[in-house]
């Protein structure tokens, strides 16, 4: 969960450096132990919300930003994608994950 963060937190900073703006997302303010945030929705077009305090990793590629969380034993972690045009769109999704998980402190 640390490694998350911090992993976050770097990103984020270079997002706050002029790499794009933050989408809109109410910010409540909550616990680390339930700190929600809304991905993308699903095929079947229910809206979903995971809870930061579980994401193990994110990964950026040139088309694609996952978010890996609530991994345990044998793979049993899940996943969510974002499709980006470029690296400041990923950046803009990492700033607001970073504000909600600022608002869950």
């Amino acid at each position: 969960m640390k490694l998350a963060r911090c992993f976050i937190t770097i990103c984020t900073t270079i997002a706050l450096s002029g790499w794009g703006a933050a989408w809109a997302q109410p910010v409540i303010p909550g616990s680390t132990a339930f700190c929600l945030y809304e991905v993308p929705v699903d095929d079947d077009g229910k809206r979903r919300w995971i809870n930061l305090g579980i994401v193990q990793y994110v990964e950026l590629t040139d088309t694609k930003l996952t978010i890996y969380y609530g991994g345990g034993a044998f793979g049993a972690g899940h996943e969510t994608r974002y499709t980006i045009e470029n690296p400041a769109q990923a950046l803009a999704i990492l700033q607001k994950m970073r504000a909600v998980a600022s608002a869950c402190r």
